[in-house]
C-alpha cells in the first residue's frame, strides 16, 4: 500500500464511513505484518530510526546480531542500545554511508552495516512546481561478514607464510652451511691447542667454548624458525590426549620444580581417542606450557584442563602470569614477535601451525595483569565429505547427519 493512497485516504477520512475505516485499518494492519513476516525472515539485519536516531523497527535478525529485546528498543537511542556506534557521525551525512565494525556481544563478530537517509516528499507551496525532500529518518542495514573478513585474513596469512617459506630455504642453505664450516674448524683448533702451555690453552679453549655455544644458537634459531613455518606431513595414529598432556608435564617435571610452579590438573576421563601426531602435538603442548612458565617466571599456578562438546575436544591452559595487553593479542603469532626478554618469538606460531595442521582452532582469553587462557580444539568427528563416483546413487553420511547424492 503506497504512500499516494494513505494521503488520498487521510484526504477523505471525513467523507468516509465508520465501517470503512475499519476495513481500511484492517488491511493497514495485515499488509504490516506481513511486512515484518518478511523482514523477519531475512538474515540482514534491518533497524529503521527517526532522525534522532531513536529505534521505530528492528527486525529479529539485528536483534541478534546485537543480542537486543525487540520489545525493549523500540523508542530507544540506538547509540545506547549499540554501545559504540558514532551516531552523531551519522546523522550530519544525507548520504549513504557504510562501515565495518567488530561486535563482542553476544558473540565475537564482524558486521557491515550502511545507513541510508529516508527521505519523504514535503507538499509544495501552491505556487510551487517542484516538491521538496523533508529527512525522515535513516535506514540501517546489517551484514555479518565475520567468515569472509576470516577467509582474507587466512588468504593473506598463507601468502605471508609461503614467502617466509621460501626465506627459509635461503636462511637454511646460508646460514647453516657456513655453521657446519665454523663447527669443523673449531673442533681442528681445539686439537691443536692441546700442544699449547696449560695457561694459553686455557683462555684459548673458553674462547672455543663460548664460540661454540653462539653456533649452537644460531643452528637453534634456524631450526625454531624452519620449524615453525615449514609444512611437514603428520603420522597421525590414535592416542589418549589426557596420557600425552601428563608425557609433556612429566617431561618438564625439573623446571616445573626449579621455577616452584604448581600445575594444576582437571582431566575429563571421557575423552574420546583422537587420531593425532604424538610427537608433533606433544610439541605443541611444550611450547605452551613453556610459554606459560616464562610468563609467570615463578611460584605461579598452571591450570590445565580438558573437556569437550559435540565436535571438539578442548585443552585449556590458564596461567596465573601477567596477561597480555589489548594492544599485543592482535600479535602474538606474529613472526619473531615476544613479550619476554629471552623470547624467540617462535614458539605459539609453531602451536597454531601444528593444531591447524590437525583441523584445530586456537583460542585466547587475557586481562592483562590477570594472566592468561589458551585453549586448543581439536575436532574428534570426521567433518570431510565424500563425493560419489558418476552414476553413484548410494547415500553416504555428511557432517550433521545429512545424506547427499
Amino acid at each position: 500500500m503506497n504512500s499516494g493512497f494513505l494521503d488520498k485516504f487521510i484526504e477523505r477520512i471525513g467523507r468516509v464511513g465508520p465501517e470503512e475505516v475499519q476495513n481500511y485499518l484492517l488491511q493497514l494492519a495485515r499488509e504490516k505484518g506481513f511486512l515484518e513476516t518478511i523482514f523477519n525472515a531475512i538474515h540482514e539485519g534491518v533497524i529503521v530510526t527517526d532522525v534522532e536516531g531513536r529505534i521505530s523497527y528492528l527486525n529479529q535478525a539485528a536483534c541478534d546480531l546485537f543480542g537486543l529485546e525487540m520489545k525493549t528498543c523500540i523508542g530507544k537511542l540506538l547509540s545506547e542500545r549499540v554501545r559504540g556506534l558514532d551516531w552523531t557521525t551519522l546523522a550530519k551525512s544525507e548520504k549513504v554511508i557504510s562501515r565495518d565494525m567488530e561486535v563482542f556481544y553476544p558473540q565475537n563478530r564482524f558486521i557491515n552495516f550502511y545507513a541510508v537517509p529516508l527521505s519523504l516528499e514535503k507538499p509544495a507551496a501552491k505556487k510551487a512546481k517542484v516538491t521538496k525532500q523533508e529527512l525522515a529518518g535513516y535506514a540501517v542495514i546489517l551484514r555479518d561478514i565475520t567468515e569472509s573478513r576470516r577467509s582474507t585474513e587466512e588468504t593473506i596469512e598463507s601468502e605471508r607464510l609461503s614467502a617466509l617459506t621460501l626465506l627459509a630455504a635461503g636462511v637454511a642453505h646460508e646460514i647453516g652451511n657456513p655453521l657446519n664450516s665454523l663447527n669443523i674448524h673449531l673442533q681442528l683448533m681445539e686439537r691443536k691447542i692441546r700442544k699449547l702451555p696449560d695457561g694459553t690453552r686455557k683462555d684459548l679453549q673458553e674462547s672455543i667454548t663460548v664460540t661454540k655455544e653462539e653456533i649452537k644458537r644460531l643452528d637453534y634459531i634456524v631450526t625454531q624458525f624452519l620449524r615453525a613455518i615449514r609444512p611437514s606431513a603428520l603420522q597421525t595414529q590414535p592416542e589418549n590426549i589426557n596420557a600425552l598432556l601428563r608425557e609433556s608435564i612429566s617431561f618438564l617435571a625439573p623446571e616445573i620444580q626449579d621455577r616452584d610452579i604448581i600445575v594444576e590438573q582437571e582431566l575429563r576421563s571421557d575423552l574420546p581417542v583422537l587420531e593425532v601426531d604424538r610427537n608433533q602435538l606433544k610439541q605443541a603442548f611444550y611450547n605452551v606450557i613453556k610459554n606459560s612458565f616464562q610468563a609467570m617466571k615463578s611460584a605461579g599456578i598452571l591450570h590445565i584442563k580438558t573437556d569437550m562438546d559435540d565436535n571438539y575436544v578442548s585443552i585449556s591452559f590458564t596461567d596465573s602470569g601477567g596477561g597480555i595487553s589489548p594492544d599485543d593479542m592482535g600479535r602474538i603469532f606474529d613472526p619473531y614477535f615476544t613479550t619476554k626478554e629471552s623470547g624467540s618469538g617462535l614458539g605459539l606460531l609453531i602451536v597454531r601451525r601444528i593444531v591447524r595442521e590437525h583441523g584445530g582452532e586456537i583460542g585466547l582469553i587475557s586481562n592483562q595483569g590477570q594472566g592468561l587462557t589458551l585453549t586448543i580444539r581439536l575436532p574428534y568427528r570426521d567433518r570431510r565429505v565424500r563425493l560419489l563416483q558418476g552414476g553413484d546413487s548410494t547415500p553416504v553420511e555428511a557432517e550433521g547427519n545429512i545424506k547427499a547424492s
